[in-house]
């Protein structure tokens, strides 16, 4: 039996774990800043920071009393090192260098995505090598080509925006606050998009990378029109509030059917790219993973495209589509398995 302490704090959340044999969750303590960033319409790394060494001695503490363990049973440590925001990830290493030293034991540094792959063993036995995964999140979307578990093959990724944060962008277009994901989809409900079409890009079958810039500015435009009101241009940055959710009724249709629109166009563009790299691969299954993955309108849409092609989307429960340590002590057990360890040396990656 092996316990292995998990460290995250890529991004505004700080999270640790406790996981046994890199399968069972023994306790998975998630604190989020969401209401602390909400107000400034995205994250402020340096703010992130600040609440990251706030929380991260509680969180540790916690997670061990939850599991029952104490630090001197665990057998090792795995800690985000990137992909992620400098200065969080700074702080989950530094905690977990200094616990590693004095306890002596093992220490790796975990790629952010590989840990949301690593996800969907935590509860799923039957996912077999080898397999496609869809990383779809706020930073990122990636195809992975998962060949075994020390053979992980990035064959597309985005160009510029990632899904998620055109929907925090979008989302912040037209009012709606932040985390962008969530409300848009609520927004999106039921709503048809009677006519009105975005954008997909880079839809060719033989490519598989991402592009979501012109979609959102695309939005821009559409929303523009829709009530008359240009961008700021002398403001500084890409994307400001241009209207306000205290619509009338007629605003407030423009904004669901704007939103409905543009959720439709990024699902049919991942379900798209997701099975056509399936489809290259000979996979039989598509892993599909990270925070935009808990969209259950992309979940319906995958499922319903899978059944048709014979390749069955997976994707993890929607706690663990989310930033989390437990995904990263499960990657960690692969990698100390594989005798992946790291000297205290290493640093952080804002990319990977």
């Amino acid at each position: 039996m092996m316990l292995v302490l998990g460290i995250e704090s890529s991004c505004d959340e700080t999270a640790a774990a406790i996981v046994r044999d890199g399968t069972h969750i023994l306790s998975d303590v998630v604190v989020s800043q969401v209401d602390v960033h909400s107000e400034y319409g995205g994250v402020v790394p340096e703010i992130a920071s600040r609440k990251h060494i706030e929380a991260i001695s509680p969180v540790i503490e916690q997670a061990l009393k939850r599991a029952g363990v104490s630090p001197d049973r665990i057998e090792g440590i795995g800690v985000t090192r990137g992909p992620g925001l400098i200065g969080s990830l700074l702080v989950g290493i530094s905690a977990a260098k200094g616990m590693a030293l004095a306890l002596g034991i093992p220490l790796c540094g975990v790629n952010h995505l590989h840990g949301h792959i690593f996800a969907v063993f935590l509860e799923r036995s039957d996912v077999s090598f080898p397999f496609v995964s869809l990383v779809v999140s706020g930073g990122h979307t990636t195809l992975y080509y998962v060949k075994g578990p020390m053979d992980l093959q990035v064959v597309g990724k985005t160009r510029d925006d990632a899904a998620g944060e055109a929907f925090d962008k979008v989302a912040k277009l037209l009012g709606l606050g932040y985390p962008g994901g969530i409300v848009i989809e609520r927004l999106a409900a039921g709503v048809e998009s009677r006519g009105l079409t975005f954008p997909r890009a880079l839809m060719d079958k033989d490519n598989l990378d991402f592009s979501f810039s012109g979609l959102k500015t695309a939005v821009l435009r559409q929303v523009e029109g829709d009530f008359g009101i240009s961008r700021r241009s002398e403001t500084p940055g890409s994307f400001h509030p241009i209207v306000s959710a205290e619509q009338g009724e007629e605003g407030r249709d423009k904004i669901r059917l704007v939103a409905a629109a543009f959720q439709e166009a990024v699902i049919e563009v991942l379900v798209a790219k997701g099975f056509s790299a399936a489809e290259r691969y000979n996979a039989r299954q598509l892993v599909v993973c990270g925070g935009v993955a808990a969209n259950q309108a992309l979940r319906k849409r995958l499922l319903k495209e899978g059944a048709s092609r014979g390749i069955e989307p997976v994707f993890p429960s929607m706690g663990l589509c989310t930033d989390n340590a437990a995904m990263i002590a499960a990657r960690t057990e692969t990698l100390l398995a594989n005798k992946a360890v790291d000297d205290l040396g290493f640093g952080a990656k804002s990319r990977w």
